[in-house]
């Protein structure tokens, strides 16, 4: 069954064939000087009629292949050849199907022969009105891609409304899952070790658990913080890490001054630097170093993020983090923003790049 836009598409064909048929036949049944090959009124209407199904089925034949072989997204010389041999192909289609019509209906329904013989069948008018056909294709090639790149403009410009509406809330999601809950669980049992053998430092580290938990609610409705923002958040994270790693993880920063006031998408710093202690120092006997680099260059920051370690995916690993983190830059920067995870000389090293808009 055809679907309703194809529907659609049908009565369209029907309705601009009707017309431009009824440009060529219905002249030459009011004025019969026009009708030079003797037609009955009869005989012109069923020519009439059996011309707008063959164009319109010509025409769907053409859109099938269109459809399936016409790439506007990635439009190249070649697509044009295709065009070119779709049209041609529409036309030498149209023209054996019309001749075997005229065969058929004048040699055993008109009883009318001579017409074959008749100076407007001869062999150059004939190719005359293969290229005429072709000509007549090509407009309908352009009125289609004209249309079907209409129609995918708007499409584009529907999912991405659709994505800003739906950003807030994803966004959402992705911050209430990022403070992984063994994290906490594990922070709150290791600063309760620390509180009978340093009460200062276990009250210093609840403080910066509960900030932690503030930040995480507090800026779960803004698509974007200022990075100077991010950086107490990382540093929270560090600090508390180190009550269970202690001596083994090393954290260094080299932060350029001009990016500090720079917007980017919350806890995103926080979800590198989380990947690199659990999936890299927490993994290495002697531990390991940790470093942050953020750069400004050719109006893009650079957020490098490298451990020591190897990288590797465990079987179990559902890669949470890293999915989220490049479905929140797709949906903020679609294509502008980019996200690279590499191992380079025994160092896993994460890099965010952003388009300073």
């Amino acid at each position: 069954m055809f679907q309703k836009k194809d529907r659609f598409f049908i009565l369209v064909q029907v309705i601009i064939w009707t017309i431009y048929s009824g440009v060529l036949f219905i002249p030459q049944i009011i004025i019969p000087e026009l009708n030079f090959l003797g037609y009955k009124n009869w005989q012109l209407l069923l020519d009439y009629c059996f011309s707008i199904c063959l164009l319109t089925f010509v025409s769907i034949v053409l859109k099938y292949f269109y459809d399936r072989h016409i790439k506007l997204d990635d439009f190249k010389f070649w697509e044009i050849i295709k065009m070119l041999f779709l049209i041609f192909s529409a036309a030498i289609l149209y023209y054996a199907a019309l001749m075997a019509y005229n065969y058929i209906v004048i040699n055993y329904i008109y009883h009318n022969p001579e017409v074959f013989d008749h100076p407007s069948q001869s062999a150059k008018n004939q190719i005359i009105f293969v290229f005429a056909m072709g000509f007549l294709f090509f407009l309908w090639i352009v009125a289609y891609t004209i249309y079907t790149t209409t129609l995918q403009i708007k499409n584009n410009k529907m999912d991405r409304m659709q994505i800003e509406n739906t950003l807030k809330d994803s966004q959402m999601n992705a911050l209430k899952g990022q403070i992984n809950p063994h994290f906490i669980f594990n922070s709150l049992n290791n600063i309760r070790g620390l509180i009978l053998e340093n009460p200062e430092k276990s009250r210093e580290m609840i403080t910066r658990l509960s900030e932690m938990l503030r930040y995480s609610l507090t800026k779960n409705e803004v698509t974007k913080i200022a990075l100077d923002e991010e950086l107490e958040m990382v540093e929270n994270f560090i600090e508390i890490s180190k009550i269970q790693l202690e001596e083994r993880l090393k954290f260094t920063s080299q932060i350029e001054k001009e990016t500090l006031k720079l917007q980017i998408p919350p806890m995103i710093i926080q979800m590198l630097v989380e990947n690199a202690v659990k999936h890299g120092i927490a993994k290495l006997k002697e531990g390991g170093h940790i470093s942050l680099k953020t750069q400004l260059k050719n109006s893009n920051l650079s957020i490098l993020v490298a451990n020591s370690g190897v990288l590797t995916i465990e079987k179990d690993s559902t890669q949470l983090g890293i999915k989220n983190i490049e479905k929140r830059l797709h949906l903020i920067y679609g294509e502008k923003a980019s996200f690279k995870l590499q191992e380079i000389e025994n160092e896993v090293i994460a890099q965010i790049i952003i388009p300073i808009l």
